[in-house]
């Protein structure tokens, strides 16, 4: 029997990258000149990709018309980007509930605004590269998330007609929504909203809950 694909968003829902985004952000933000970001400030910025990351620091610093600097910031962030993994970590569960669900037969995938490269660079840091057979990147197609069509390419690369998202953001609940796809929500990722105002299927504080919720859907 064919079992329904299972497709993670990366930031917040399978690792917390956060402290290295931070970091790395403020890396950019000091070669500039400008006034470095808390942590809370620049996490908030996380998961519509980079070059939203760095306009928004540009907004914050004050710049945000600044077109030759977003340029220049975007370059600087994307070529440090691949070494940005000393302090991720993957949430805990992760790995096992990986585990499981390749061994129910669950083909996995990678649908996340980080660029490309960089997924990879944390994934086989982490050594969680494994389990996924497809990753899609922010730099994949010329639109991100939520734009449904990263998701759509995950879904065929994949090669499964039936398939299940799983993310931790606004931007994961609008995409599932718009590619028409069941959406799971980890609720301790990156959301800014409360839990009742992103729609989902069901919703999941530990990935060790999470086989048991796909097996339900699926």
């Amino acid at each position: 029997m064919n079992r329904a694909a299972v497709i993670f968003d990366l930031d917040g829902t399978l690792i917390d990258s956060a402290p290295d985004i931070h970091a790395a952000a403020n890396l950019v933000l000091r070669a500039e000149g400008l006034e470095e970001q808390t942590f809370a400030q620049v996490r908030s910025f996380i998961g519509r990709g980079v070059p939203h990351l760095i306009r928004q620091l540009l907004i914050a610093a004050g710049h945000g018309a600044d077109d030759a600097r977003h340029a220049r910031m975007t370059e600087r962030f994307v070529a440090g980007y691949e070494d940005a993994v000393g302090l991720t970590l993957p949430y805990p569960g992760v790995a096992m509930a990986l585990t499981t669900l390749r061994a129910a037969g669950h083909p996995l995938g990678i649908c996340t605004n980080k660029p490309e490269a960089a997924t990879r660079a944390v994934l086989a840091h982490l050594n969680l590269d494994g389990p996924f057979s497809v990753t899609v990147g922010g730099d994949s197609l010329p639109v991100r998330k939520p734009d449904p069509a990263p998701l759509h390419l995950a879904v065929a690369k994949l090669g499964q007609p039936k398939a299940i998202f799983v993310g931790d953001s606004e931007v994961d609940a609008e995409t599932a929504q718009a590619a028409g796809l069941p959406f799971l929500l980890f609720t301790e990722g990156y959301r800014k909203s409360p839990v009742e105002a992103l729609p989902h299927a069901a919703r999941f504080s530990h990935h060790a809950d999470l086989p048991g919720l796909v097996a339900a859907l699926a």
